[in-house]
């Protein structure tokens, strides 16, 4: 007998975003189209009924939920959820933990998305600070990177927890039954690295993932592992080179082939390029891993497409139960490599 799927319910931080509210009001009407989902936007009601104005939404679960004022790029996120409580990103994530929504979509500040995510919803045990990852280099769309930037310095254990995250992301989103696990190094042979690197290196091989040792930099776009795991501070120096190049490669093939090329072709093979380094403009957004939520963050200059997207990516993350798994296999984890985690 068949049973009816669950609607999803998604809070979208209307206000958060170089964008907002304009193209976070219209990519939610397209999602709620497109996927059926529930939709409740956080923002000034002024602002977002203005916008909503614009379109037919009738027959459609879009929902206003008033806040005041955004935490803006650059604030300091602590600092802010005390003399912004009432903030889009923080009434839309405490939608989450009121069991209101099944997850929380912003554009706006990562940082102040992982501490009202970390505040409210909580860390995974073994956890201690919620990490970034995905993939980040389009020659290689299945090689996870963690972490990406959330946590500059890490112990050992965590490089550990990051590792299991990978474990359980590249099971779920691709399907791979027993993930490749690799620590990035400055060399791929047994042994090299820093003391961070060696050490977590130890963890990971008793706590019984598929590690199969360093890959280095120039590895990251061969496939030559699942799941690739750093700290933050190398992690988000990796994802910047890789915009960047990503970027100037783009604006060299639309000059190098001006005239040689229909402007048609020589426009989509330019924007190809920069989709082969901005992998996450494709997907949108990732959830931020670790929390006890679904807490999906995308980039700041999102626009319609790459928002619809990351409110898609919210949808699968609750729909594969990411966190309940992650629980699971964390503790796991723990299990085998006693109290290092």
């Amino acid at each position: 007998m068949a049973t009816n799927k669950k609607t999803v319910r998604v809070a979208v931080d209307a206000m958060g975003g170089d964008h907002a509210p304009g193209e976070v009001v219209a990519a939610s009407v397209e999602a709620a189209r497109q996927w059926g989902i529930q939709i409740s936007l956080v923002g000034d009601s002024n602002a977002v009924k203005s916008e909503l104005g614009k379109y037919d939404i009738e027959g459609l679960g879009i929902i206003s939920v008033p806040s005041e004022g955004s935490i803006l790029e650059g604030e300091q996120p602590a600092q802010m959820l005390r003399q912004k409580p009432r903030a889009s990103i923080l009434v839309a994530t405490g939608l989450v933990k009121a069991g209101e929504v099944d997850a929380v979509v912003t554009m706006g500040s990562t940082g102040a998305a992982m501490a009202a995510a970390a505040v409210l919803l909580g860390v995974i045990e073994g956890i201690d600070r919620p990490a970034l990852g995905g993939p980040i280099v389009g020659f290689a769309p299945h090689t996870a990177i963690i972490d990406l930037g959330a946590n500059v310095d890490c112990r050992p254990a965590q490089l550990l927890s990051f590792a299991v995250i990978g474990d359980v992301f590249a099971r779920q989103f691709w399907g791979i039954e027993r993930p490749r696990i690799a620590t990035l190094s400055v060399g791929s042979e047994a042994g090299k690295g820093n003391r961070l690197v060696k050490e977590a290196s130890e963890l990971i091989i008793k706590s019984g993932l598929n590690f199969i040792g360093n890959v280095e930099a120039n590895d990251l776009t061969e496939n030559k592992a699942d799941v690739a795991v750093c700290d933050g501070f190398v992690g988000n120096i990796v994802m910047k080179l890789t915009e960047g190049l990503a970027g100037s490669a783009e604006n060299y093939l639309r000059e190098r082939l001006q005239g040689k090329l229909p402007s048609d072709e020589v426009e989509a093979i330019a924007r190809e390029m920069y989709e082969l380094g901005n992998v996450g403009e494709f997907y949108g957004g990732g959830p931020l891993l670790g929390v006890n939520g679904v807490s999906v963050v995308g980039h700041g200059r999102a626009k319609v497409d790459a928002i619809r997207r990351a409110i898609g990516m919210a949808k699968q993350t609750v729909e594969i139960g990411l966190v309940s798994n992650l629980n699971e296999e964390l503790a796991r984890a723990r299990e085998a490599v006693g109290e290092n985690l």
